[in-house]
């Protein structure tokens, strides 16, 4: 039996994310609606009250799915507004880290991502409340936090300028002080990076949470812990080959609840959007919060024999 069709879309577009040309975008949502018998609905973000024009959009009008075409940051406003909902939310990436779906198995091209949304299965997910946020897949304190801030307001997008940026931030960066208390133990001392997250990797394909799974009930503070630099290169080499719990500088906590006390405020950063989150983070899971559409997937063909 297929998917149920979705009949009425809302595509929530940021203009800006990943430096690609939107209107070429739109021109192929539009023809693909059309041949599937799509009506679509667009809402464009202007960085401006976004997340309450969006949820006043929803209220005026109910859509089968909303869509985020973007990046981190449009996946987080979208999850936001959809948080509790019924409403599943579809992702078609177009920004420059696009983490969430690559951890969910979204196509990252196109036509591959526009498929999903009409041989679809549904999928609810844990979201994690931080503070008086919601994020829907990674929350970062230190090095990759201060990377993301000065990312956000660089000139350049694309993975060179990031690349760019952590290599520049990293020969100077000095580790802070974290004191972490959780359902499942605690930590005191210095941290190079502090990670929260429920998912698997940041959206350089770096895999910070090998074990995490995105609809456990359950999240992890990832640590890296102070290392030398003749460390470093081992530390990136486990990050892209999905070792990095086995590395002598890292410590997960896996948790459903948990206070960071971060004294010297560092700059934090919740689904690649910096946010100051102050001296006390408090976190706290949210089971099976919001919908997720995915790939429906094809049957082994041995359940059938």
């Amino acid at each position: 039996m297929g998917a149920k069709k979705l009949h009425h879309i809302l595509f929530v577009i940021n203009p800006i994310s990943g430096g690609i040309d939107k209107e070429t975008v739109i021109s192929e949502i539009e023809t693909f609606c059309a041949a599937e018998g799509i009506l679509l609905s667009f809402f464009d973000t202007t960085g401006e009250n976004d997340l309450e024009n969006l949820k006043e959009a929803l209220r005026q009008k109910d859509y089968n799915a909303v869509v985020a075409v973007g990046g981190d940051g449009t996946v987080h406003l979208v999850g936001n507004a959809l948080i509790h909902s019924e409403t599943p939310m579809g992702i078609i990436p177009m920004g420059s880290g696009n983490g969430l779906s690559k951890d969910v198995g979204i196509p990252q091209d196109l036509p591959g991502a526009l498929g999903v949304l009409v041989n679809y299965t549904i999928r609810p997910i844990d979201t994690l409340a931080v503070n008086n946020y919601i994020s829907v897949h990674i929350t970062d304190l230190g090095f990759n936090a201060l990377v993301v801030k000065l990312f956000s307001e660089a000139s350049t997008r694309g993975p060179g300028t990031y690349a760019f940026v952590a290599m520049q931030q990293y020969l100077s960066y000095e580790c802070r002080e974290y004191k972490i208390e959780t359902d499942n133990g605690t930590f005191s001392g210095p941290a190079f990076m502090v990670t929260i997250t429920n998912a698997n990797a940041f959206g350089s394909n770096a895999t910070i949470n090998p074990t995490g799974i995105i609809d456990d009930g359950k999240f992890e503070i990832c640590l890296i812990e102070p290392f030398p630099k003749t460390a470093a290169l081992g530390l990136l080499y486990r990050l892209y080959h999905e070792s990095i719990g086995a590395s002598d500088y890292t410590h997960i906590i896996s948790c459903r609840e948990a206070t960071i006390y971060n004294p010297n405020q560092e700059v934090g950063h919740i689904d690649g959007e910096p946010i100051d989150l102050g001296e006390r983070v408090i976190i706290k899971i949210l089971p099976k919060s919001l919908r997720l559409l995915l790939p429906k997937q094809i049957p082994d063909s041995s359940e059938n024999d």
